[in-house]
């Protein structure tokens, strides 16, 4: 089940890069005038995607995909490898739960703030 559980956390970070990494593309785009970052579809998954994070955190509710790895991990023992380390480390933080709960937030606010300045096409 390891490998299912770094499966997990792979598509974790595909997600959280997505989200990020979007919302950096869509101003990169924008300033560069490439019309794909008006695309309506592109932008209601990348606008679902970080409010579906941030309701979650607002409601004290643990990410689905944290729990499924954790749950997959029970009982595995041995080290960890290479992309199990290196991703979690980049992913998960020892931070008070306000803080990711404020960080959600404020992104889903810039993303919401992004859609009104560079909206997508109708």
């Amino acid at each position: 089940m390891i490998w299912l559980a770094n499966t997990v956390l792979v598509l974790h970070a595909l997600i959280v890069v997505f989200i990020v990494g979007g919302l950096i593309a869509i101003w990169v785009g924008a300033a560069l005038k490439r019309d794909w970052v008006r695309n309506r579809a592109f932008r209601i998954v990348h606008l679902a995607a970080i409010g579906v994070v941030a309701m979650l955190a607002v409601l004290g509710v643990p990410c689905p995909l944290t729990v499924l790895e954790d749950w997959l991990r029970t009982g595995a023992a041995g080290p960890q490898g290479f992309v199990q380390r290196w991703v979690s480390a980049l992913l998960y933080y020892d931070l008070p739960a306000w803080i990711f709960i404020a960080a959600y937030v404020l992104f889903l606010l810039i993303v919401a703030v992004t859609w009104r300045r560079i909206p997508p096409h109708s």
